[in-house]
């Protein structure tokens, strides 16, 4: 079965694609990672580990233009994370967040943006959370008020979570937001590795009112091929299908 193609109904009501993706700061072969992107069709892309050092806005430029997306936000200026975006989007406002840091931990932070697609006004938001347990959770919180900052009666969360469904964290967002994947099953469940697929810490979560009309890794997507998902980067991709109401 595949996904519904991206759309916008009489009533203002929009079909999105949403694409979660971890990108290894671009470290591996990024044609094939562009190309992943491409065939995904995604109206919103929330990366994980964009490149942060020298000339990070011009490799996210290059992929973002090599897949047929734009950037929206984040990068170095959230510790990692960032957000893709469509031409079908209409930007309203975005902000880069960075979170407390540990010391001796890696600086951790988030890509958000409000933005609409027709009569759908969507909050956003891409995050990449701790290796340490106890941050990671305190990091879902974080993530979970930062969501209800943005003061949007619909938006989604994605990202790595380097955890899998059931953790402390994971089952903290699940508690408040709906896993899509669990919600509605789609294409392949596990994340991580490519090459091994045996674990899923990788999710796309959305709030009570959007529909989600399928979740999951894309194997066997019209131009997605398991050389390319192998070689673009360490993670497997997560895509929903996603129907927002009009606000």
């Amino acid at each position: 079965m595949e996904l519904p193609n991206s759309r916008t109904h009489p009533d203002g009501s929009a079909v999105l694609r949403v694409l979660s993706y971890n990108i290894r700061s671009m470290r591996d072969d990024t044609a094939a990672l562009a190309r992943v992107i491409s065939a995904c069709d995604p109206d919103l892309v929330l990366i994980q580990e964009a490149p942060r050092f020298f000339r990070w806005r011009k490799k996210l430029a290059r992929l973002a233009a090599a897949s047929g997306q734009m950037i929206l936000s984040g990068g170095a200026t959230a510790a990692g994370p960032a957000l893709l975006c469509s031409l079908r989007a209409t930007v309203e406002r975005t902000e880069d967040v960075l979170l407390p840091l540990t010391p001796g931990l890696h600086r951790r932070g988030f890509a958000t943006a409000v933005v609409r697609f027709g009569g759908a006004r969507l909050g956003v938001l891409s995050c990449h959370l701790s290796l340490q347990k106890d941050e990671r959770y305190d990091q879902a919180g974080m993530l979970l008020d930062r969501l209800a900052g943005l003061c949007v009666e619909h938006a989604i969360a994605g990202g790595d979570l380097n955890e899998r469904p059931g953790g402390p964290a994971f089952q903290r967002l699940a508690d408040t937001l709906r896993d899509c994947r669990a919600a509605a099953p789609w294409g392949g469940e596990y994340t991580s590795t490519p090459t091994d697929p045996h674990q899923r810490i990788d999710a796309v979560f959305a709030t009570a009112g959007i529909e989600i009309l399928g979740c999951g890794v894309p194997h066997g997507h019209p131009g997605i091929t398991d050389t390319d998902l192998r070689a673009a980067t360490d993670h497997l991709p997560v895509l929903a299908a996603l129907k927002v109401p009009a606000s």
